[in-house]
């Protein structure tokens, strides 16, 4: 009878605990749609700042990002389609589960660290876009373009903090406003151009489809151009934010795919209609491509509307980039113990802005130093090469856990399976080593220095920001340091224990 009792007071004292647990409230689950995420993915990789660049070759510029498309971009997105429907929690899931948990922090670690000289690049652009607004002599202040990355990227950490489905709606209406729309602008106007008797700039015909071979320049060229698709499998950590993940995410890929090449491949070529390759200037960026096609049909008026467009896309780019790598690492950070808890910490919007707001100072700092340092931008240029190589190594551990998945795991519910998969992998995993290789050459800027220094220092930077530091996190982790996945899950524990 004693045990009755005891048993009936213990099973009405778990089902009061579960009712009061059950009051606590819990933050409504906020779903976006498979188009919206495949603009997410469109705006993190496609802008329009290349066109310039890819137009001096004509129509070459054609064969310059098809190729690497087959090589890189159709492995990286083929695979995390697959990867992304049959396991939720990004890069490190994937290379945890596929290789070990060390690689998988490995993975994230170096998708992340990428993004830390990305942003003074990203803002440097968008201080010199708006420059060409309002004074094109500003572009070259120092100050002005501190002032712009700094007071941009804050601004950015506060609304990312706001949660995904904001970062969602105005990466989404950048990637409209500031990309599709000036893209399709200038290819209309292209073909309005060729429509009216006018013979394209740039030859046209089956002889000039390939580039000039100039050796391992050309070669340079074409592989640093894989990375022109790197991001792509980025988003996947925002796979739990579908309705039905398993089909709606490999759509958003296969739609980001389709509209990556059209934003980088038609402008490019509609530039190169208009302007010749020997008038079109490299360093004033894209803004004097807009200002010269527009000043061809005497509407000249458009070229501050469409810097404003432009700049509202890399916001909204920048956006993305950071909603999605530091996600991927609170994860695996909370889960298992890998970071601190001040870096754990989440605000009530379920948002990791201490990791934001602790990536916010090393790009205050490099701002700084890009602005008032004399020849730091070398320097910055060699930073960005070591955290190039560093994201690479995430890519070849992609396409390992990838294989190494579909052999012990075949069972595994996948809503999408990439056809050929190893030789899928095959194809991406020896695209990004020849990526990392060429990283090693030095560049034109680079010949009066020392060939074996330069590759000193981006190896060094590659071991130390690549291997060292996420060695660092790892070793010095604490068993107290790890938090539970499923944050509403673990209050209801806590309630059942206290009571």
């Amino acid at each position: 009878m004693s045990d009755a009792v005891a048993g009936g007071a213990g099973s009405s004292a778990a089902h009061a605990s579960r009712s009061r647990a059950a009051a606590v409230p819990r933050p409504a689950r906020t779903y976006i749609t498979w188009v919206t995420l495949a603009f997410m993915i469109t705006s993190s990789v496609a802008s329009l700042r290349a066109a310039p660049t890819m137009a001096v070759y004509g129509l070459a510029a054609v064969f310059l990002y098809v190729v690497p498309a087959i090589l890189f971009l159709l492995p990286t997105s083929l695979v995390s389609a697959e990867l992304a429907s049959g396991w939720s929690g990004g890069v490190y899931r994937w290379v945890a589960d596929g290789l070990s948990k060390p690689l998988g922090f490995l993975a994230v670690w170096c998708q992340f660290a990428m993004t830390i000289f990305y942003y003074p690049s990203l803002l440097g652009y968008v201080a010199s876009t708006f420059a060409y607004v309002i004074n094109p002599a500003l572009a070259s202040n120092g100050v002005y373009v501190a002032i712009v990355i700094v007071v941009v990227y804050w601004a950015g950490v506060y609304i990312s903090s706001q949660g995904t489905k904001t970062v969602a709606g105005l990466s989404s209406a950048g990637l409209i406003i500031g990309t599709l729309v000036p893209a399709a602008i200038l290819v209309v106007l292209g073909v309005v151009f060729l429509g009216q008797g006018h013979e394209s700039a740039a030859p046209m015909d089956s002889s000039h489809l390939l580039p000039q071979w100039t050796g391992i320049a050309s070669l340079v060229l074409i592989i640093n151009n894989f990375l022109s698709y790197a991001g792509m499998e980025m988003n996947a950590v925002h796979v739990t934010s579908l309705r039905d993940p398993a089909r709606e995410f490999p759509r958003a890929m296969f739609l980001a795919i389709g509209l990556v090449l059209v934003i980088f491949i038609l402008p490019a070529l509609a530039i190169s209609w208009v302007i010749p390759a020997d008038q079109l200037s490299l360093t004033a960026g894209v803004m004097q491509a807009f200002d010269a096609f527009f000043a061809n049909f005497h509407v000249g008026w458009l070229t501050p509307i469409l810097g404003l467009m432009l700049i509202a896309a890399s916001v909204g780019g920048m956006l993305t980039w950071l909603a999605g790598p530091s996600k991927g690492l609170i994860e695996v950070g909370r889960e298992e113990g890998y970071l601190p808890p001040f870096l754990q910490r989440l605000n009530k919007h379920g948002v990791q802005q201490n990791i934001l707001v602790s990536q916010g100072v090393f790009t205050t700092v490099i701002a700084l130093l890009y602005a008032f340092v004399p020849d730091v931008s070398s320097a910055y240029w060699i930073l960005s090469v070591i955290t190039t190589q560093v994201y690479l190594v995430m890519y070849l551990l992609l396409f390992v856990a990838a294989v190494r998945l579909r052999r012990i795991a075949p069972d595994h519910p996948r809503g999408f399976r990439a056809p050929w998969l190893v030789l899928t992998c095959a194809v991406g995993f020896a695209a990004s080593l020849a990526a990392m290789l060429i990283g090693f050459v030095p560049p034109a800027q680079f010949s009066s220095g020392s060939v074996g220094i330069y590759v000193l220092i981006v190896g060094g930077g590659l071991v130390l920001v690549g291997l060292v530091v996420p060695w660092l996190f790892y070793v010095l982790r604490k068993p107290s340091w790890r938090r539970p996945a499923d944050p509403a899950a673990a209050q209801d524990v806590a309630g059942e224990v206290a009571s």
